[in-house]
């Protein structure tokens, strides 16, 4: 393909796959996602990718690396990849900017929930004065009752009960579940907190930051999740090399053929 006095590169849909080591349909699914620019086609039908496309691929790559869930990261991640694709380099580049402020900012929660378990366990063990409902225990710490049978079930905490059935919840249980609250709205899984939460029981002077983002590999499951930090921390490395990439873009495709 001729552009201005310089000629194009161009690619197969098997070459762009070769080069960026995907099936061949994965590249079609890039193109009907709007991840990378609509190839010309040849009067066959055949589909003419160049270099711009191949970088496009490269970067949604990058953006998808990490799985980043909280509060509307992974969106902002796919909508930095159609901004690409469309050639917006500018609105891109300022949404990667607040991109990577979205995630120093989730960093920064992680980090306080930790801090906040730490001042909570400082308080010491105390004995049990009060007793609450369940009801009671949900407007206290402004959480649903499904959410308190949720973090039951899934073995954060056991609650005590009356003869009756009716679950009591002690002063000690007020502080676990403050514990779990801080780190949930952190975004720790439920994984972590409960690798947390089982390893606090056996030592309450345990590392809690390695804890909960260092899973034991035994475990059946791990999550992206499970290393919050480590996860973000990579998530914003890869933003600022998307940033990089897309100045470049901007700078050699300002202007891309049509």
């Amino acid at each position: 393909m001729k552009v201005g006095d310089t000629i194009e590169t161009t690619y197969t849909t098997s070459q762009v796959a070769k080069k960026v080591r995907v099936h061949p349909n994965t590249v079609r699914k890039y193109e009907d996602l709007g991840f990378i620019s609509k190839p010309i086609r040849k009067e066959n039908g055949y589909r003419v990718f160049t270099d711009l496309h191949l970088e496009q691929f490269k970067l949604a790559r990058i953006a998808f690396q990490i799985e980043v869930l909280q509060n509307g990261l992974r969106k902002k991640a796919v909508s930095i990849v159609k901004l690409s694709a469309l050639c917006e380099f500018d609105k891109a580049i300022g949404l990667t900017e607040n991109y990577i402020f979205s995630i120093e900012t989730e960093i920064e929660n992680a980090n306080e929930a930790v801090k906040m378990v730490k001042e909570l366990l400082r308080g010491g063990n105390r004995k049990n004065s009060n007793t609450l409902k369940r009801k009671e225990v949900s407007d206290m710490l402004g959480i649903t009752m499904d959410t308190l049978r949720n973090w039951e079930m899934n073995g954060l905490f056991k609650v005590k009960r009356r003869e009756n059935g009716y679950r009591i919840y002690t002063d000690e249980d007020i502080r676990k579940l403050k514990i779990i609250r801080s780190l949930k709205c952190a975004n720790y899984s439920l994984s972590a907190i409960l690798r947390m939460m089982n390893a606090l029981d056996k030592n309450a002077g345990v590392d809690i930051n390695n804890v909960l983002n260092n899973p034991n590999p035994n475990e059946d499951i791990i999550s992206v999740c499970d290393r919050l930090i480590l996860s973000l921390g990579a998530a914003k490395q890869n933003a600022v090399a998307i940033k990089s990439m897309l100045f470049k873009m901007k700078s050699k495709y300002s202007n891309p053929p049509l």
